[in-house]
């Protein structure tokens, strides 16, 4: 089973980009968006074979996620029952025979950190509810987690200590998902590999001097550790200031 999560910064930009070839050549099982920036109605896009299912924010032209799957879920949500969080179209949830499918697009604590008090009381309320769902059955949790969790996680550590994304809150947050069992599927397969990224900045060139951050996650429970098969980040991906990463489970 393949499963793909991309930050798109954007769908309607991102669909002038290549985003639909680049959809269906990578042909996943389960492809999770994040970032999309549309209200519904704005973006058609049809994917013969999937099912569909939106989160937008009440605010228009901000954060919103997606999720196109093959197979019809049991059941979806969306949000995660916390009204102060859940406005903002960041969560959706799908429920599988063997697992929960949850896509997330992490608040970003922004310029001078003037959100990251916000950021904490979310990161206590997300991990509270991927408990809560891992009392029933095995958690995929992917997306953009705007944190980069270890110095070899980004390629300007000491520079961009204490900046948003790098601060010791969030990486300690990050922490503790793992500390609760939590696999990073990546560091999984690749616990030492540097210079392999998932979001760049659009300024100073950053993408052509792989100047970047490694944000975007596929997290899974200790009990999927057997069915893990492959982490990738598709870093010859373009179309976003992201690229696409993904995980590959045996059936």
């Amino acid at each position: 089973m393949k499963l793909i999560s991309w930050n798109v910064n954007g769908i309607r930009a991102c669909m002038t980009k290549g985003f639909e070839e680049r959809f269906r050549e990578l042909d996943a099982d389960i492809f999770c968006i994040q970032e999309t920036k549309c209200q519904e109605g704005q973006v058609q896009l049809d994917f013969p074979g999937y099912h569909q299912y939106w989160n937008y924010a009440g605010r228009r032209g901000y954060s919103g996620t997606a999720v196109f799957t093959k197979q019809e879920p049991w059941s979806v949500s969306f949000g995660i029952g916390v009204e102060e969080h859940d406005k903002e179209g960041r969560v959706i949830t799908l429920e599988f025979g063997d697992f929960y499918l949850v896509t997330v697009y992490t608040p970003n604590s922004q310029t001078e950190l003037r959100r990251l008090s916000y950021r904490m009381e979310w990161e206590k309320d997300f991990l509270e509810y991927l408990l809560k769902l891992q009392e029933k059955k095995p958690v995929i949790c992917c997306g953009d987690l705007n944190v980069a969790h270890q110095e070899i996680d980004l390629k300007n550590p000491k520079t961009n200590r204490n900046n948003a994304g790098f601060t010791d809150e969030e990486r300690a947050c990050f922490t503790k998902l793992l500390e609760c069992g939590f696999i990073d599927t990546f560091r999984y397969f690749y616990p030492d590999v540097t210079g392999v990224y998932s979001w760049w900045s659009y300024r100073f060139k950053a993408r052509e001097k792989n100047a970047g951050w490694r944000i975007d996650y596929f997290i899974v429970s200790p009990s999927l550790e057997g069915r893990l098969e492959n982490a990738l980040i598709h870093t010859e991906i373009m179309g976003s200031d992201h690229c696409p990463v993904e995980l590959d489970l045996k059936a």
